[in-house]
């Protein structure tokens, strides 16, 4: 029989540490800081694909944002999509309203309260989506080429934790 002791976690089990020492203090190691490294991929990424989307497409990232999540689930309210892509709701509510003007998205008005609208993709916002959708997956391939299948699933499944620990901090 085996005695199976619970896996030690992070951050007591940490290997690395996020700091390092600068004349006698305690300062982030930006080698070893998850928020740096998440900061830093995350802001290169979404500037490149701003700057591409917007040459291409006459998109920014948050445009796309709305679009991505517009198609998952559509006939939603802005409120939704700032909840799951965690856009504020400024930002959200401009991209809502140039998609609009631009003719790819369709809206309805409650009936309860007219300042409550859903929002949807129409044809021409799902070949808008289907095209920037096609480029977003050829930067996703540049960004994990190289890395091992099994490490890419595992790096996902920190990503899905440390999303999920988010709460807890606020």
């Amino acid at each position: 029989m085996t005695d199976k002791t619970p896996a030690q976690t992070c951050p007591e089990a940490r290997i690395s540490s996020p700091t390092t020492e600068r004349n006698g203090r305690a300062v982030v190691d930006i080698n070893q800081y998850t928020p740096y490294f998440l900061s830093a991929v995350n802001n290169k990424l979404s500037r490149g694909a701003s700057q591409l989307y917007l040459e291409r497409f006459g998109i920014g990232i948050v445009d796309w944002r709305v679009i991505s999540m517009l198609a998952i689930e559509p006939w939603i309210a802005a409120a939704r999509i700032c909840q799951v892509v965690e856009l504020d709701k400024a930002a959200t509510s401009r991209s809502l309203s140039k998609l609009s003007e631009q003719g790819i998205l369709d809206h309805e008005i409650s009936e309860q309260d007219i300042r409550r609208r859903t929002w949807a993709l129409n044809d021409k916002g799902y070949a808008l989506h289907d095209a920037v959708l096609a480029v977003a997956l050829d930067r996703e391939n540049t960004l994990i080429s190289g890395v091992e299948p099994q490490d890419l699933e595992i790096f996902l499944k920190v990503m899905r934790q440390m999303h999920g620990n988010l709460a807890q901090m606020d």
